[in-house]
């Protein structure tokens, strides 16, 4: 290959790369497609566009369906959502469906409700189509104790007015929950409730559940109702058992009482037993005494020892009978 053939394969080189960084720079096929829908924007604007960190194509082609579904936006509207973090694409196609639907949204509201986080097009999508959000099962108990599982199915309608700074579904379930306790809770009797399952629709949409959400609560359709316990002869069960475990309790205490009377009066018998020993010790030195003393005298002694020996003898009869049986031992 000579010297000419390799200057001209570098200068066509170099002429693609700035070809393609200045179409890459000045984006004259997106230009020259908004010019083909009808919507006047300056290639200046495009530049300008790249200068802010703007990628062209995220505005010029919801501007295009805009333009074409004859919603009058401003390509500064896009771009100052798309810079504030918004989703210009699902914001104008939501403005877009809004239209179809005869739903009144303006950009300023659906850039709103896309900024707060939520899906501004299956906003506008549940508007038309309601959605359907069933309840888990909801316990609750009649006045006659027995308690009635309950499942709802809520139809809602998404509030556009509401998105922004509205409760989400969640809320909305808790509120027809807290409508169902409350209502079986008023029933005299859980028949009642089984007999008639579109009284709890009527009382809990009678209540405005959907204030301050961002749903229209358009019915209450209860889809199951079922009987469960019985929730107060349980109760009663329990209270019945806690009143016999307290009842044990003192007994309990009251026995121990008696338990430790006892022991405290048989102590008591052992000391004066003791007592009365340690008295008993005490008789033979005081008659020594008295007999040393000539208080007592030998006779007087004698005579001592000898009821001591016929009480001694009289006991000892008395026990025998009462081993016999009878009055004293018989004569044959």
């Amino acid at each position: 290959m000579s010297g000419t053939d390799i200057q001209l394969f570098v200068i066509i080189a170099l002429v693609v790369i700035g070809v393609s960084v200045f179409m890459s720079f000045f984006p004259f096929m997106l230009w020259i497609s908004a010019l083909a829908a009808g919507v006047r924007i300056s290639i200046i604007t495009l530049v300008a566009m790249r200068l802010r960190r703007v990628v062209p194509s995220r505005i010029v082609n919801p501007l295009i369906k805009a333009s074409k579904a004859g919603l009058g936006l401003h390509i500064n509207q896009l771009e100052s959502h798309y810079l504030a973090g918004g989703n210009v694409d699902r914001v104008v196609n939501a403005l877009i469906a809004a239209q179809r639907a005869n739903i009144p949204l303006v950009f300023e509201r659906a850039a709103a409700i896309d900024l707060a986080g939520r899906d501004v097009l299956q906003a506008v999508q549940m508007s038309v189509n309601p959605k359907v959000i069933e309840t888990p099962v909801v316990s609750a108990v009649a006045k006659n104790g027995i308690e009635v599982k309950v499942r709802a199915r809520v139809t809602v309608r998404a509030n556009i007015d509401r998105l922004v700074g509205g409760a989400g579904e969640e809320t909305v379930l808790a509120r027809v929950a807290e409508g169902i306790v409350s209502t079986n809770g008023a029933s005299e009797s859980h028949k009642d409730v089984l007999e008639h399952p579109d009284l709890i629709s009527k009382t809990v949409l009678s209540k405005g559940l959907d204030a301050g959400t961002a749903f229209e609560i358009l019915s209450i359709d209860i889809s199951d109702v079922d009987v469960g316990k019985n929730i107060g002869a349980h109760l009663q069960t329990e209270q019945a058992e806690a009143d016999k475990r307290i009842a044990q309790a003192k007994a309990e205490e009251r026995r121990a009482m008696a338990v430790a009377h006892e022991q405290e009066m048989k102590a008591r018998v052992v000391e004066m037993q003791a007592k009365v020993v340690e008295a008993e010790s005490e008789v033979p030195l005081a008659m020594a005494a008295a007999l040393k003393s000539g208080n007592l005298g030998v006779m007087d002694y004698m005579n001592l020892k000898n009821i001591e020996a016929d009480t001694q003898m009289r006991g000892s009869i008395g026990g025998q009978s009462d081993l016999l049986g009878g009055d004293g031992p018989k004569k044959s």
